[in-house]
């Protein structure tokens, strides 16, 4: 019998009565023949609760006691959506991380998924169990204790399960209908996409979209994991989502396939740092070991053995990344004249595999920003995408001048 994953967001399971929404589609396709195994993630605003309790009671936590807290709402979702499909005559039970078992590193709060022998849950399909309820965005590590996969960590692990068990698609039910060529709240233009690809969807989400997240991408393009995006919403014979697919599964399609955008981003600029072997080892060694997530890189020309060095990162991680370079400027490491922080940035991107086959998309996108008298700060490529960095107050402004540009109202 074929095996489905299906994993439901917070969203989806915020309530009894949407987890019982939930239950019915997983009962409609049990009785259109799949074994199924639902991942579930803790009820919409519960992990945001666990993490306020973990920091009030102590602010230097033990991260080892923080995922034993914070997973404990995926439990309670797998139990409740096991007991609503039991009430239907669904035969079902819920499996924690640690009874499967989802074995992963050790690094707590940010764990990575290793192996998921697939041994204890075929045997209860083996002897009659239709649906395997899981609890999503945890693991057991070889020190036997729990693990998280960090934010969006269900997305991954529903994923995982996908690749384990071969089964024939993952879905993911969220609040949203499918992946759009941009956010529909900035763009009323925004189309859904029927389809799109590993790489395509792996760069929206690495670039700020929301839908998925970036290492549940990842996982499911190593393993050649059909993924579709659907809403949990919706009717089921209403929606088909978008199906997050191989290339060679899509026919023509638009140069650019959608345009994202990151709101929280900073620009920082080291001045008249020395231009010699090694300083650019010198600065982002630092800020690695400080655990700050370097973006967009520029070096300047240098001018009398001196140059300038930008980069951007995360605004939340502005003060970190100063203190490792004022560090590294005490201990002798580097040495710069300033250090000065943007944090009213912007960064938008477009994307589209197209790009490879496809001359002109750069001068297309900077000529549609110019002509909203947008200044381009920082610009990084890649073979599919093109990413600029731009005062914050435009960015709206560039999302919807972008989309017009290259048309994504439209279908290729």
């Amino acid at each position: 019998m074929s095996t489905l994953v299906m994993k439901f967001g917070g969203t989806s399971v915020a309530n009894l009565d949407r987890i019982k929404r939930a239950a019915k589609r997983v009962g409609l396709e049990v009785a259109n023949g799949h074994n199924v195994i639902v991942i579930v993630s803790a009820m919409s605003g519960k992990t945001n609760e666990l993490v306020g309790w973990v920091n009030e009671t102590s602010p230097l936590f033990d991260a080892r006691e923080y995922d034993a807290v914070v997973s404990s709402g995926e439990n309670v979702t797998a139990g409740l959506m096991a007991m609503t499909l039991q009430e239907m005559d669904v035969p079902a039970r819920s499996w924690q991380g640690w009874q499967v078992p989802v074995i992963t590193t050790s690094s707590h709060a940010n764990a990575r998924i290793e192996d998921i022998p697939v041994e204890n849950i075929t045997a209860k399909f083996d002897e009659g169990m239709r649906v395997a309820v899981v609890a999503g965005f945890q693991g057991i590590s070889s020190e036997g204790r729990i693990t998280t996969l960090g934010r969006g960590g269900s997305d991954t692990t529903a994923v995982a399960f996908a690749a384990a068990f071969d089964a024939v698609r993952c879905d993911i039910y969220t609040d949203v209908d499918g992946v759009y060529t941009t956010d529909p709240r900035i763009s009323s233009k925004a189309r859904k996409l029927d389809r799109i690809a590993f790489e395509e969807m792996l760069e929206l989400a690495s670039l700020g979209a929301k839908v998925l997240q970036t290492r549940s991408v990842e996982l499911a393009m190593r393993y050649k994991v059909k993924l579709r995006v659907l809403s949990s919403f919706e009717e089921p014979s209403d929606v088909a989502g978008t199906l997050v697919c191989d290339e060679e599964e899509i026919m023509e399609s638009n140069v650019v396939s959608g345009v994202a955008y990151s709101r929280d981003e900073a620009k920082m600029t080291l001045l008249q740092v020395a231009d010699r072997p090694g300083i650019a080892a010198a600065i982002f060694g630092p800020l690695s070991d400080a655990g700050v997530n370097v973006d967009m890189i520029v070096q300047n020309i240098s001018e009398e053995g001196r140059t300038d060095m930008t980069f951007s990162c995360p605004t939340d991680q502005v003060l970190r990344a100063s203190k490792a370079m004022e560090d590294a400027k005490t201990s002798g490491e580097i040495n710069f004249a300033d250090l000065v922080a943007d944090t009213e940035v912007a960064k938008v991107s477009v994307v589209g595999i197209g790009m490879r086959s496809h001359a002109g998309v750069a001068a297309q996108m900077f000529k549609a920003l110019r002509d909203e008298n947008i200044n381009i700060k920082v610009i990084t490529t890649s073979e599919i995408k093109i990413s600029v960095l731009i005062d914050r107050k435009y960015m709206e402004l560039a999302v919807q001048a972008l989309h017009d540009s290259f048309g994504l109202e439209k279908a290729g």
